[in-house]
């Protein structure tokens, strides 16, 4: 139903705002907590990021979904959380801006995206991490190709709308 994606905001817009609220939860608990488990288990920077990778990829190219999988924003959101949640903050609140002024969840989407590495470098993360946000970043915004055109067009749906 909806635009037929199996992120937060199509299950928000089709069913009400309980359950996009729970899968946004969930969404981003599948990036937090294989990243806290590899850390729990102390493995270095490159295993514990490549989790949170692993699960941002498996949220994009679900094999049981034939790879079409969602956006990887709220997914993202969960390793970042784990990962850098000092760099989160303020993308999150860019996110959050960009939602209540443009009222397109896409737009705050790719912009905390985009930001990401650079609030990662301005918190002093390590480098592997500012370019994993890369291609993370890049990733989300390849997924969000068709939104890009429509916000282009004035034609993406703005919050509140119901597909």
């Amino acid at each position: 139903r909806g635009s037929g994606n199996i992120g937060a905001t199509n299950v928000l817009r089709t069913t009400g705002k309980a359950l996009g609220v729970l899968t946004l939860l969930g969404d981003m608990a599948k990036g937090f907590l294989p990243v806290m488990l590899a850390r729990a288990w102390e493995g270095p920077l490159w295993v514990v990021a490549g989790c949170g990778f692993a699960s941002f990829l498996g949220h994009l190219f679900p094999i049981y979904l034939r790879f079409r999988g969602g956006k990887g924003v709220a997914t993202a959101m969960g390793v970042y959380l784990a990962l850098s949640p000092l760099a989160l903050l303020p993308a999150a609140a860019l996110f959050v801006l960009a939602v209540a002024l443009s009222r397109i969840v896409s737009v705050g989407s790719l912009l905390g995206a985009g930001w990401m590495p650079a609030f990662l470098a301005l918190f002093g993360y390590p480098p592997q991490l500012i370019a994993l946000s890369g291609v993370i970043g890049a990733l989300i915004f390849l997924k969000h190709k068709d939104n890009i055109r429509r916000i282009i067009r004035g034609e993406e749906r703005k919050l509140g709308e119901r597909s």
